[in-house]
């Protein structure tokens, strides 16, 4: 099934959307931090809307509905419990980790549309290396269909979680480029025990982060509007970061 936006537009008539990128891995903490400061200028209208594209050193974070019998190993990786939606994901090196921080008040407080909108945009992305994303109404994210391993065989290769308080949205999705995926073994990933978690690596596609990021870019651009290059140092990310 492919997402089907309604046809409400979300694209506000306003500047374009601060658009940051990290280079070192960032702690989920300070992302934390991050998040929570912008989405208050934005509510109060002293900053641009941003999407803030990162990676996380190895962890697993759990939404609202996340159920402790789906992690096999506490100790195995530093938990944090947040308060986006969804339940239990892993987020690490070579996943690509966009936070999304958008006014649906200008936006046309439309949270359902808001999220199809946000599964096309992975969609097209993943559409610029021939992958072929699909949602399902019963299961979060987008899938791939293995055909090679059987008729039924699903993998996610890439996660959606929100929160919208006061019409101003944070956190956002994941896309797997080249991560450990050994790592999801430690979780039921988003309560989905039938299928598995693969991507682009896994399906073949050696792709860069830089590559994503200009499709991730260019995709957005094209369901949610204009965008302008930012310093993400100007996040203030002075602690928190790793080196590579």
């Amino acid at each position: 099934m492919t997402a089907q936006p309604s046809k409400t537009p979300i694209v506000a008539a306003q500047t374009p959307v601060d658009w940051a990128i990290s280079n070192e891995y960032v702690d989920y903490d300070l992302a934390l931090e991050v998040m929570k400061r912008r989405t208050l200028a934005i509510r109060e209208g002293s900053a641009r809307e941003l999407v803030w594209l990162l990676e996380h050193p190895p962890l697993y974070t759990a939404g609202t509905s996340a159920k402790n019998e789906d992690l096999f190993n506490p100790n195995g990786l530093p938990v944090f419990r947040t308060a986006r939606g969804g339940q239990f994901t892993f987020h690490g090196p070579g996943q690509r980790v966009a936070y999304v921080m958008l006014d649906l008040e200008a936006r046309g407080r439309d949270i359902r549309d808001f999220i199809t909108r946000l599964e096309l945009w992975l969609i097209k992305a993943l559409s610029e290396f021939n992958v072929k994303g699909e949602i399902r109404k019963d299961r979060v994210g987008i899938w791939v269909r293995r055909s090679s391993r059987g008729n039924d065989v699903e993998d996610k290769i890439a996660a959606i979680g929100l929160r919208v308080s006061r019409w101003v949205s944070s956190h956002g999705v994941a896309l797997n480029v080249d991560p450990d995926l050994s790592q999801f073994q430690g979780i039921v990933p988003c309560g989905i025990r039938d299928h598995g978690v693969t991507s682009l690596a896994d399906l073949g596609l050696p792709v860069s982060m830089y590559d994503v990021d200009v499709a991730l870019r260019s995709s957005f651009q094209q369901i949610f509007g204009p965008t302008r290059q930012i310093d993400a140092q100007s996040l203030g990310l002075e602690a928190g970061t790793d080196q590579r």
